[in-house]
């Protein structure tokens, strides 16, 4: 879904856009656990998994009504393994996706570790809260994530993503150390610390989407699933390393291990600047705010869909490698004029 926003969204306006959707993703991942805390307290715990099945298919329903068609990004069918091969290829070709997903690694296993240990944290001593009320501490995100397109009209649109992403790295940093270290004392200590974490988790997410979803328009799918791996192995690194930390040495410690991966990523942002084109170094200048304003990262001038400024033709997005370039071109050859639709999209690979 992201990828498609960042298709359908014009280059100045992504980060408003992007923004929105990923509101939604992050409510959704709150709202789950105070819905499993309300479930596991009144009912049998198997119950969850019914609900869920019964949220997927309504997803379905209004994703088979209501996605807009839109023109493919592969119309010369590029094979599939091929396209898998240039996911990992991506990696070499754009340093400023390996930068950002590095980031994300670090900032997703904070996130993960502390919601994953604040269970175990007010569930013992000195708080002793039941399941229901741990559960209700998701509503503390609701606020943050409410101002989710704000955040990206305020920090994002008008800066280069290296700053956003610092901007979202600080807030996040105040509120590890704030929730790291007062945790154990006051309650207080934790709730700020939910909240700078999903501001500062916003803030990121945003940013550094503004920046991959540049350098490859015509395969953001692929940047896209590039970018999620890393993001998903932090997920899965911060629960297992937060959950045996804490079990060894306690809340500070797991704390302590947040600190470390913040301060990790904001070095990550920091030893490449905003126009470096290579892997290291602030060749090409530096400015806080965007060069070109009309574009995503502030550098690189791309085309968005027409769809998405209600035009009846869709436009062309410009192929990146030889091989694209020729598969776009004898497509036009054959069907200047194909286009996707949301059902026929499900086997579109990109």
């Amino acid at each position: 879904m992201l990828p498609l926003v960042g298709d359908l969204a014009p280059p100045h306006r992504r980060a408003t856009a992007v923004s929105i959707v990923v509101s939604g993703n992050v409510l959704g991942i709150l709202i789950a656990r105070i819905l499993s805390g309300v479930v596991t307290q009144y009912t049998a715990w198997r119950n969850i998994y019914w609900l869920a099945l019964g949220l997927q298919f309504f997803i379905f329903s209004l994703l088979w009504l209501f996605m807009p068609d839109y023109p493919s990004t592969n119309p010369g069918g590029i094979n599939y393994f091929k396209m898998l091969w240039s996911v990992v290829t991506m990696g070499k070709k754009h340093a400023v996706l390996v930068q950002a997903s590095l980031v994300s690694f670090c900032t997703s296993a904070c996130f993960t570790s502390f919601w994953t240990t604040l269970t175990f944290l007010l569930s013992g001593p000195p708080y002793h809260y039941s399941t229901l009320v741990i559960g209700l501490f998701a509503l503390i995100g609701i606020a943050a994530i409410a101002l989710g397109p704000f955040y990206a009209k305020l920090f994002i649109d008008s800066f280069v993503p290296n700053v956003s992403t610092l901007i979202g790295l600080f807030i996040y940093m105040l509120g590890a150390c704030i929730g790291a270290y007062t945790g154990k004392v006051t309650v207080a200590g934790p709730i700020i610390q939910a909240l700078a974490l999903d501001a500062g988790l916003q803030i990121t997410q945003i940013a550094n989407r503004s920046a991959i979803y540049a350098v490859e328009p015509h395969g953001r799918n692929r940047i896209n699933t590039f970018f999620m791996l890393f993001t998903f192995i932090g997920q899965l690194t911060g629960t297992a390393a937060g959950n045996r930390l804490y079990v060894k040495s306690g809340w500070v410690a797991t704390g302590s291990l947040n600190v470390a991966l913040i301060a990790f990523a904001m070095l990550l942002v920091a030893v490449r600047g905003p126009y470096e084109q290579g892997w290291f170094g602030w060749r090409g200048g530096w400015t806080i705010k965007k060069r070109n304003r009309q574009t995503a990262d502030g550098k690189t001038e791309e085309k968005s869909l027409g769809l998405a400024r209600g035009d009846d033709k869709p436009v062309d997005i410009v192929p990146q490698d030889d091989e694209e370039k020729q598969s776009a071109q004898d497509a036009r050859v054959l069907a200047p004029t194909q286009t996707s639709g949301a059902r026929g999209s499900l086997n579109d690979g990109r």
